[in-house]
């Protein structure tokens, strides 16, 4: 059975308190929320409530070196339309570079509006694969255009991250619920998995940012 963790809270990846033992060959990091939805009743048909927003969520790992530093910030690339794109390929895995260039980390794509139920963006690691020049990966959650849009966590409900071993056995999960304390909040590192004594630990964070784009978290983590 999956362990629920609170906020800080630190379990072993490879192998439960109750010794049952985890594939971590390939290792699915699932992220999902819900939006709350908008008042109901007059007020809320007369300002067009009810109707539940989009909300674009991106999901983004961060892969550091024994200095919590990402190494390389990839390459800048001309996108067809002539647009400039930086952090290609480098070790930022997110929406406008998918896979890593190692071939064991990716993003399986871009949900825009967290509807459904289970996760609703997955990054994949293949932890026993990934060199040992990567010590840690940060998992952050950002809002797409939030500031603009002026949406955040506190409108956000039942977001959670979890961890699912190479044979669907969910290890590990944890929940936040949109409250007062994220208003405002567009960003937020939600975990990190980190090597420890020959195994991999999941640490559980939800540490809140006010700002939407994840390059400014970046900043703390680049030389």
């Amino acid at each position: 059975m999956a362990i629920n963790l609170v906020k800080g809270q630190t379990i072993d990846l490879r192998k439960s308190d109750k010794g049952e033992s985890y594939d971590l060959s390939t290792v699915t990091i699932g992220l999902g929320w819900d939006v709350r939805q908008k008042q109901s009743g007059f007020l809320g048909k007369l300002f067009g409530g009810g109707k539940e927003e989009e909300y674009d969520l991106d999901a983004i790992a961060f892969l550091l070196d024994s200095n919590d530093k990402v190494a390389d910030l990839g390459r800048t690339v001309q996108t067809q339309n002539g647009r400039q794109m930086g952090l290609y390929q480098g070790d930022i895995v997110f929406f406008n570079s998918l896979k890593h260039p190692s071939g064991h980390i990716w993003l399986t794509g871009d949900n825009r509006t967290g509807a459904g139920d289970g996760d609703d963006e997955q990054i994949i690691v293949k932890l026993d694969s990934l060199s040992e020049k990567y010590q840690k990966i940060l998992f952050v959650v950002s809002i797409y255009q939030g500031r603009q849009n002026n949406q955040h966590f506190g409108m956000v409900d039942n977001a959670f991250i979890r961890a699912v071993d190479a044979k669907g056995k969910e290890i590990v999960k944890f929940s936040l619920s949109g409250d007062s304390t994220y208003n405002g909040m567009c960003s937020m590192v939600f975990s990190e998995v980190y090597r420890k004594d020959g195994s991999w630990k999941f640490r559980a964070i939800g540490e809140p940012y006010q700002t939407d784009s994840f390059v400014e978290i970046l900043k703390k983590y680049t030389y």
